[in-house]
């Protein structure tokens, strides 16, 4: 059964490992260039995890030795981010290791980073992501919904209510 923690400090060098994975392009691609990594507009999702603001969460199984994929959010400047809604909307990102997926966990992550987002006053989330990722029907029916094209991405929305 998949165990969720949230994501911290300590977990800065997977979560290069997921930022990575999570940089989806349609098969049969191959992962993008680990180089990827040094641009500054990949970077902002994941450099010095633990800032204020900064949420995410982490899945771990039995009998792994290391996590199996996050999910996290962090707010960002004014027009920082391709899923920039505006400075009281994080920007989130999701991945699971290949060998992971199909299997419920993804859905799992993101049930908890929402609630998290909830419980820490955030009323939306957003994201971005390539219309061929067949991971839009998660997010889906996690309540996002596409709202606009950036640079052929779907901008998606997650409207998560009043904070309780």
């Amino acid at each position: 059964m998949l165990a969720i923690r949230p994501l911290v400090p300590a977990d800065q060098a997977m979560l290069w490992e997921w930022l990575h994975v999570s940089l989806w392009n349609p098969p049969p691609a191959p992962l993008r260039p680990r180089e990827v990594l040094l641009d500054q507009n990949v970077r902002i999702y994941a450099e010095h995890w633990g800032r204020p603001g900064d949420l995410g969460v982490v899945g771990e199984l039995p009998g792994e030795v290391a996590p199996i994929g996050a999910c996290w959010m962090r707010l960002m400047p004014e027009e920082v981010g391709l899923a920039f809604v505006d400075i009281r909307t994080p920007q989130l990102g999701i991945a699971l290791f290949s060998r992971f997926r199909q299997q419920g966990h993804g859905r799992s992550l993101m049930r908890a980073a929402l609630a998290a987002a909830k419980a820490a006053g955030h009323a939306q989330v957003a994201l971005t992501v390539h219309p061929e990722n067949p991971a839009i029907a998660l997010y889906e029916s996690c309540g996002f919904e596409k709202r606009a094209l950036r640079n052929s991405y779907h901008l998606m929305v997650a409207r998560l209510g009043p904070s309780p």
